[in-house]
């Protein structure tokens, strides 16, 4: 009998170690690096490990920071501005080597000659090297508030 609730026991204690979830709540301080390097950012400011897959507001790819300037100035698009919009940031650290970053952001932009004004949620991909964090992939979506209003 003892065996038997030993065994048990030693099965139950696998099935909830395979599903534990993986603490990406850690790394203080490798949050707060990417923390600062969000509110650095905008335009001009440089955070790619310059050969990182951007996604563009048309669903086109890029696959260097050079292709993505291009493709930016192909469609005659100028960022203005570019804000984290305060308390909008998800961090999730993984290993204290790979970020993966949530934010929304006030985007101000000149389009073929006129203003735009609008709300991106991104999705940003960063990893860790010797010189510090560089962005290795991003999207980011529109955010329609007439559809889904923005709340903090």
């Amino acid at each position: 009998m003892k065996k038997k609730v030993f065994l048990l026991l030693a099965c139950l204690q696998i099935v909830i170690a395979s599903h534990a979830q993986i603490d990406t709540t850690q790394y203080p301080a490798q949050r707060k690096e990417i923390q600062d390097l969000l509110q650095r950012g905008g335009p001009g400011t440089e955070k790619s490990c310059g050969d990182y897959i951007a996604v563009g507001p048309k669903g086109d790819i890029s696959f260097s920071r050079q292709e993505w300037i291009a493709a930016q100035a192909k469609m005659k698009l100028v960022f203005k501005s570019l804000n984290v919009v305060p308390g909008s940031q998800v961090i999730r650290i993984y290993d204290g080597t790979t970020a993966v970053v949530n934010w929304l952001a006030d985007v101000a932009l000149v389009v073929a000659g006129k203003d735009i004004n609008l709300k991106v949620r991104r999705l940003e991909i960063y990893h860790k090297t010797a010189t510090g964090w560089c962005m290795v992939a991003g999207q980011g979506t529109q955010v329609d508030e007439t559809i889904f209003p923005v709340k903090n």
